[in-house]
């Protein structure tokens, strides 16, 4: 089947009971972050029995392109593969023949440049509701025009509330936080970690360090390994393990098994999670673990460190964009977060000028010995304050309420298709 060329066709029955909603994202049974929180939204949401969902399911690889239900949701929700995050064609053709009631999209703005250059065709019919996952400084206002042309945003950290706030202060806002779902991610039972541990070859008394993100350069998946070396010079070689959950030879980021040969890390100091895991063998991830570290340039939220905090682990995290959110409330502290030393600037002509946060490399050495200097106890304090936090600030059933009052209330105040409100069409003006 042609990604270009989809026409939908699903069982009408009650669907206009229901309120439809398109979705434009990272397949929600993908990996990334940004597919883990369109998957909790929308099964969040279908627990209601209040909504459907048509979903492009973008940014992965795909065997085929043939639809994709699930027994447990039937006809609510199908998703389609697509190329990217889909095409004008696409949303077209779904515009036609479903006429869902809301368009809701998740990701960089960047990425749907193609989208916003239709939204004259789309706003008169639906409201499009966006989930912003981050911007930044020197140059939001590169995003006002399509921040203008979307009728909801909603953010999921202080620092882009603030700026879409500021940047285009008549655009309909809300601030939702990404959440995890505690059911997955929660603390194990000591005996239960042993067990696993032995089972998994960590039972070896080593201080044991996780890191879990994608191999891309401003992850710093290279750099870690690195600084990880100088680490080990301190306290000794046998004393601690990197555990990476991450493809060692992606493209998009070094060859980190070139990397570790090259600084003779031949004694399995390193060792690396490659195959694909559900929440729950992830979680069991985070609950062998001593210390997560997250030393990213810029993070719109990163979920990981949530998902750590939420199993009871302590982080060390820079302290840039939405990680500096989750390592404190501003009273208390769920591990380290280290504040930038220096900070670049990238971009070019077709991408805004962002900044990039770096941290200083002998603080964050100091940092991972600190956590490693702490007896079991200490660390165990601080990752039961991180469980707390999150159980409290980044609840699951709060983040699935949230999105429901958001959908709702945006179909009652914008209304769809024939009770369409709250539009300005556009305007031909002499000049």
């Amino acid at each position: 089947m042609d990604a270009s060329s989809i026409t939908l066709n699903t069982a009408q029955g009650n669907m206009k009971e229901k309120i439809k909603v398109l979705v434009l994202s990272d397949h929600p049974y993908s990996p990334s972050g940004v597919g883990t929180q369109t998957r909790y939204m929308i099964e969040g949401l279908l627990e209601t029995g209040e909504f459907q969902f048509l979903c492009f399911g973008g940014a992965i690889k795909h065997k085929d392109y043939k639809p994709q239900k699930f027994d447990k949701w039937g006809d609510d929700l199908i998703i389609y593969p697509v190329d990217g995050y889909g095409t004008q064609d696409t949303i077209r053709s779904v515009l036609r023949t479903e006429k869902p009631d809301l368009l809701w999209f998740m990701t960089d703005p960047r990425f749907f440049t193609w989208l916003w250059e239709m939204e004259d065709e789309i706003r008169p019919l639906v409201p499009m509701v966006y989930y912003h996952v981050w911007d930044n400084y020197p140059y939001p206002k590169y995003n006002e025009v399509w921040y203008n042309s979307t009728d909801v945003i909603a953010a999921i950290s202080k620092v882009t509330h603030d700026i879409v706030g500021t940047v285009a202060p008549d655009v309909d806002l809300y601030r939702i936080p990404h959440a995890v779902n505690p059911d997955f991610f929660k603390r194990f039972d000591e005996e239960d970690v042993n067990k696993l541990k032995e089972t998994s070859g960590f039972d070896d008394g080593k201080f044991l360090i996780f890191w879990n993100n994608r191999n891309a350069r401003r992850k710093h998946s290279g750099t870690l390994i690195f600084w990880f070396k100088e680490f080990l010079d301190r306290v000794g070689h046998d004393n601690a393990t990197l555990l990476m959950h991450t493809e060692p030879n992606d493209p998009n980021g070094p060859n980190l098994r070139a990397i570790i040969e090259e600084l003779g890390l031949i004694n399995g100091e390193v060792k690396f999670s490659v195959q694909k895991v559900d929440f729950q063998q992830l979680a069991a991830l985070y609950n062998m673990a001593d210390v997560t570290v997250n030393i990213s340039d810029a993070e719109g939220f990163g979920l990981a460190t949530l998902e750590s905090l939420s199993c009871g682990t302590p982080i060390i995290v820079n302290m840039t964009g939405g990680l500096q959110e989750q390592v404190t409330d501003g009273e208390e502290w769920f591990g380290i977060g280290i504040e930038p030393a220096s900070r670049s600037i990238i971009g070019s002509q077709d991408i805004p000028y962002i900044y990039e946060d770096r941290i200083n490399k002998d603080e964050f050495i100091d940092s991972l010995e600190k956590l490693y200097n702490m007896s079991k106890e200490e660390r165990d304090d601080l990752g039961l304050k991180g469980q707390e936090y999150v159980n409290k600030n980044y609840n699951f059933q709060k983040y699935v309420a949230k999105w429901r009052h958001v959908l709702k209330e945006t179909c009652e105040k914008h209304g769809s298709w024939d009770n369409r409100k709250n539009y300005k069409r556009w305007e031909t003006i002499e000049v």
